[in-house]
């Protein structure tokens, strides 16, 4: 694959956003070591403003499940702007469908809301978990993001000498909110349990497969513990599916580990980039939502169950629905990780592939990775360069540290065998350049 030659509108165009926009970008993870302005996206590539195409492994943080302008997805969004954007009153049949198929697939949900962000969703769970059990504290786990609110927005890239410690994402936090959360390891049943039974804790958010630690699956029995272990503590057990519904199953991964969560949150995938997000669960907590006529929970939004996200989510769910986007998604994605060792072994260097179906990520380091301390051990300059000679040789995957790559239905078997003829290829010029 050859090496894209360096454009010239790019950098321009980047030098003007920064006079209008602080630091160029909309988003902070955006403003990545390698930049690629894009000017177009269609199924599973980039083109960026000078006419250099990628093929797309970065898929908007894993929103883009289908491919980029999936023609079934646009088609249902078009039609829905004909006449249905946005109302702001009462329920449309296309929410009342969503619901119903959410409730279908989803096998812990008895009722869901929509709201447009899994950040709104997980602050929802949180609020709600929170006036149920009468409790304010809450669990959540070391390099989990679960969203950028006060309560979560915590212990997430934490450096070796700050774990064991509150590590805030941002300035400007509410510092008694942030000593309202635990943090504990993930895959550390004995560390959780140390937590509920010293705390009266409200609930307790997990991303059931730590694609953001980044690709660690759970051992098995941790999940299952940690159902047990709110069950005997009177604890609210949140499932942030964010990443892991509708991406590695139509049910979400609960589907696949069959583990009942009291909560569920999706985003990302449900729609194939058009925002929409789902707080679900058992009926009796979501009826503590002010949307029911008993609730004393707030919950509102302008923009909820919008005409186009509802649209765009039907139409995705529809493609899930018979399993062959989900089989060719992990057999892809099987196929990938499958190459990247092979590719790592022959260069003789420390490596992890980790992820699950259609996510995966080579580290350069020794195993095992059962937690996000494990991660640290990641060989992070190399990491960095590696993926911008990936870039550089038309395959974008993020040059940020830990950050997870992904599959869409739109890639081909050819995509992934000439990314790996990129990786070899990567991997050597950073060797090199080391």
């Amino acid at each position: 694959m050859s090496t894209p030659v360096a454009g010239t509108r790019g950098p321009a165009l980047l030098a003007e956003a920064a006079r209008y926009i602080p630091g160029g970008v909309n988003s902070a993870r955006r403003n990545a070591r390698s930049q690629v302005i894009v000017r177009s996206a269609k199924g599973a590539y980039l083109e960026d403003v000078d006419g250099k195409r990628y093929i797309d492994y970065h898929a908007a943080y894993g929103a883009i499940l289908l491919g980029h302008s999936y023609p079934a997805v646009n088609e249902r969004v078009i039609e829905a702007m004909e006449d249905r954007v946005l109302f702001g009153v009462g329920v449309t049949e296309g929410e009342v469908e969503l619901a119903r198929k959410i409730v279908e697939h989803v096998p812990s949900v008895e009722k869901a809301l929509l709201c447009n962000s899994g950040s709104e969703a997980t602050f929802h769970a949180l609020r709600v978990s929170r006036a149920y059990t009468g409790r304010e504290r809450i669990v959540k786990f070391q390099g989990h993001y679960n969203g950028f609110h006060d309560s979560v927005l915590l212990n997430i890239g934490t450096p070796r000498e700050l774990l064991g410690q509150l590590d805030p994402g941002s300035k400007g936090m509410v510092k008694s909110t942030l000593e309202l959360t635990d943090v504990c390891r993930y895959n550390d049943l004995e560390d959780v349990e140390n937590v509920l039974r010293r705390e009266q804790t409200a609930a307790l958010i997990v991303e059931p497969v730590a694609h953001n630690s980044p690709g660690i699956r759970p051992l098995d029995g941790f999940l299952e513990g940690l159902r047990e272990l709110c069950d005997r503590y009177g604890t609210v057990l949140i499932f942030d599916e964010v990443i892991t519904g509708f991406r590695h199953h139509v049910g979400g991964y609960q589907a696949i580990c069959g583990v009942m969560p009291d909560l569920t949150t999706m985003g990302k995938a449900i729609a194939n980039g058009f925002p929409i997000a789902v707080v679900g669960g058992k009926a009796e907590i979501m009826d503590r939502f002010n949307t029911h006529p008993d609730g004393d929970v707030q919950f509102g939004g302008t923009y909820n169950g919008n005409g186009m996200g509802v649209a765009a989510a039907l139409a995705t769910i529809a493609e899930l629905e018979d399993g062959t986007v989900h089989e060719h998604l992990f057999r892809l994605g099987d196929r990938m990780r499958a190459g990247l060792t092979e590719i790592a072994e022959r260069a003789g260097v420390p490596h992890v592939v980790s992820g699950y179906g259609s996510l995966f990520i080579l580290l350069f380091m020794d195993g095992p990775l059962t937690s996000y301390d494990d991660a640290l051990r990641n060989d992070d300059a190399l990491f960095v360069r590696y993926r911008q000679e990936l870039v550089r040789r038309g395959s974008f995957e993020e040059p940020l540290s830990y950050g997870r790559s992904h599959i869409s239905y739109s890639h081909t078997e050819d995509d992934i065998d000439r990314s790996l003829e990129a990786a070899e290829e990567a991997l050597g010029a950073a060797l090199a350049a080391r």
